[in-house]
């Protein structure tokens, strides 16, 4: 054991230091197209010296010609992901909605504005019926949505309803409640 250490060492010193020019001829002319054949392809190996901008422009460069991911254009949409993008961007809207409003209703005696609930609920009233509808239909369909797609969360984080059919079913049931319930908010209330 120790005598294979000691030759590991001395095999990895003299690998690691300078070879002298005879033994690189031996190498070369004599052991190496014994060992590996009659044709061996030798070539120097060449550094040079670069400074951190050039080497990150050659990075740049390569980087150019990888390849791109085909990312979402090569999939068929599924319900799971669809929704869950949905869910994002409804949560987004809403939580921007209500920072905006919140900061706008702040400011607005400041501006001038008449942001006061009896003012914009004359505005309202004022609209057409199917303007009234379809308003309120917009801005329902992202609570709706947000709230049962969230419920559906909630039964995941409970290690629930994770089977492939439960889950498209679960999906295109919360878009039924979202949808028909955002009609029913839009039209009787």
């Amino acid at each position: 054991m120790l005598a294979q250490r000691a030759t590991q060492q001395s095999l990895r010193r003299l690998a690691a230091g300078q070879p002298a020019m005879i033994s690189q001829f031996v190498m070369k002319r004599a052991l190496a197209p014994a060992a590996v054949g009659a044709f061996v392809q030798t070539r120097p190996v060449a550094t040079q010296k670069m400074t951190a901008e050039s080497s990150y422009d050659i990075l740049a460069a390569q980087r150019k010609n990888r390849p791109t991911s085909p990312h979402l254009s090569i999939y068929r949409p599924q319900i799971p992901w669809i929704l869950s993008m949905t869910h994002r961007i409804t949560g987004a809207i809403l939580s921007g909605g209500f920072y905006i409003f919140g900061s706008a209703y702040l400011v607005a005696p400041l501006f001038g504005w008449h942001l006061d609930s009896a003012t914009i609920a004359a505005a309202f009233a004022s609209w057409p019926v199917l303007l009234k509808v379809a308003t309120k239909f917009t801005l329902a369909l992202p609570f709706t949505f947000h709230g049962f797609n969230g419920i559906r969360h909630l039964v995941w984080d409970m290690a629930k309803a994770f089977k492939n059919q439960t889950v498209i079913k679960s999906g295109w049931t919360v878009v039924g409640l979202a949808v028909s319930s955002a009609l029913a908010l839009a039209a009787f209330f």
